[in-house]
């Protein structure tokens, strides 16, 4: 007990932000260099191998420096990868998703109804307000883009936008939702943890977000009448294609309908996941029985194959032969293992207390109202970068300055506001983090190239900043 104490007190004074940050340094100078010469195919392998270098970096300056036994380093990792483990087993049934929806016919039949109904020039705008709409009633970001995303990907692409505008219109819509719904597991979690009421937290909240979506859906409005697009005879041509490739039926449209009265009924996301899933391949062996024994002369095994596997379907239009190509589960592996990889990372950056190091960095510089929100939002960004797990971040960063706040006479829906502006906006943003990681698969677009266009999550940050030096309705307590 007695030698345990001293190694604690140790720890309390080390390691200092320096030493805290050299981990951080070496991540992203690693992953640049990773990026450039491996590109989009960094996920098969290298950048796993890249957090697993910097997390054993983690471990010398931890043993070498601090005195941290083995011992807490594995405690940290068990804990960081068993906390994500649902999560895991949710990537897999998005993986199977995404094959089964694409197969049956119903990700087709959306995107031919929306090329009909969405016009060009306000496609950005309406796939930001569609996946706001969506993420607010469903109360899932993941569940949003990896349904009606992607049937909005496919919509974009044939009408001729680049891929980083529209998953940047489809992200930003889905993560506003998940930010102030009452049904998201984020928002609960961030007011839940600091004891302010769940609605008096999202009313707080508007006033930061609604105007970085305004600001957000403006530049979507704007750029969808300059960004270059596809002729009309292009787009009829490819909804033609579509229809020709696929039995187009209404029918087809109950499988997402359905999927969204489970969610609205508060179902469990892995059993809404797999019943959809189980729909989508019944629907496939009834409509689409062609495409089917295309992918097998056995429909037994084409069922199966959607699922977990590759699949292929040929196509004269080179366009659409690309977009119906699917992954299946086996799509999801690469993510998985840099999520495992990634959590062991934050597990070593925790355990060897270099993120209290990070953080005490930040909270020196709190000088007053707009210093505090401000090191408040740079700290939840950082433990992002650091930690790669939205849920530990958001945890992290209201446990990390609640006292402060406290003790300034603060309100704590001012702390779970910004915390939920800085963290749950921005972890799409970091590629090695677990949102990251998901939304550049389910999407098939790299984080770097979707970055720019995620207006929404950008902004956000910037507003909590913004509204708090104006000081408008902030109130300290009186002191007693």
């Amino acid at each position: 007990m007695e030698k345990s104490s001293k190694q604690e007190q140790h720890l309390k004074k080390r390691p200092s932000a320096i030493l805290s940050l050299m981990p951080i340094v070496m991540l992203v100078a690693m992953l640049t260099c990773t990026i450039r010469s491996f590109g989009s195919n960094a996920l098969d392998g290298a950048s796993q191998i890249t957090l697993l270098a910097v997390s054993a970096l983690c471990v010398l300056i931890g043993m070498g420096w601090l005195n941290v036994p083995w011992a807490s380093f594995e405690k940290a990792i068990v804990k960081n990868v068993s906390s994500v483990a649902s999560a895991l087993v949710i990537l897999l049934l998005i993986g199977a998703l995404g094959g089964a929806w694409m197969v049956s016919g119903v990700v087709p039949s959306l995107i031919y109804y929306g090329l009909h109904i969405i016009h060009p020039g306000v496609f950005l705008a309406s796939s930001c307000l569609i996946c706001a709409l969506v993420s607010v009633m469903t109360g899932s970001s993941w569940t949003t883009i990896a349904t009606i995303g992607i049937a909005l990907m496919g919509i974009g692409r044939a009408q001729g936008f680049d891929d980083g505008w529209i998953a940047g219109a489809i992200i930003s819509g889905a993560y506003f939702g998940d930010k102030i719904s009452p049904l998201s597991e984020i928002t609960t979690l961030a007011s839940g943890s600091l004891g302010v009421p769940l609605f008096s937290h999202i009313r707080y909240m508007l006033i930061t977000t609604v105007p970085s979506i305004t600001i957000a859906l403006i530049i979507f409005a704007v750029a969808g009448f300059f960004c270059s697009t596809s002729s009309s005879q292009d787009i009829a041509t490819f909804a033609s294609s579509l229809g020709t490739r696929f039995n187009i039926t209404p029918w087809l449209l109950l499988v997402p309908v359905l999927t969204g009265l489970m969610i609205a009924r508060k179902i469990p996301p892995v059993i809404t996941l797999f019943l959809s899933i189980l729909l989508a391949v019944i629907f496939g062996l009834v409509f689409q029985t062609d495409a089917m024994r295309e992918i097998d002369p056995s429909l037994f095994k084409a069922a199966m194959k959607s699922v977990y596997g590759s699949t292929a379907l040929h196509s004269d239009n080179p366009m659409l032969a690309d977009l119906v190509s699917t992954r299946g589960m086996a799509g999801m592996m690469p993510t998985i293992w840099l999520i495992i990889c990634a959590m062991c990372f934050g597990g070593c950056m925790a355990a060897g207390g270099m993120v209290g190091g990070i953080t005490r960095l930040f909270i020196h510089m709190v000088k007053g109202r707009t210093s505090l929100v401000g090191s408040t939002a740079a700290t939840g960004v950082m433990l992002n970068v650091a930690i790669a797990d939205q849920y530990l971040c958001i945890l992290l960063t209201g446990n990390m300055f609640r006292d402060i706040y406290d003790r300034e006479g603060y309100e704590r829906r001012l702390l779970s506001r910004t915390t939920e502006d800085a963290v749950t906006v921005t972890s799409v943003l970091i590629p090695w983090n677990t949102c990251g990681m998901t939304q550049s698969t389910v999407l098939g677009v790299a984080t770097f190239t979707y970055l720019p266009y995620c207006f929404f999550n950008i902004i956000s940050p910037v507003m909590s900043v913004v509204v708090a030096a104006l000081g408008y309705k902030i109130w300290r307590k009186p002191n007693k």
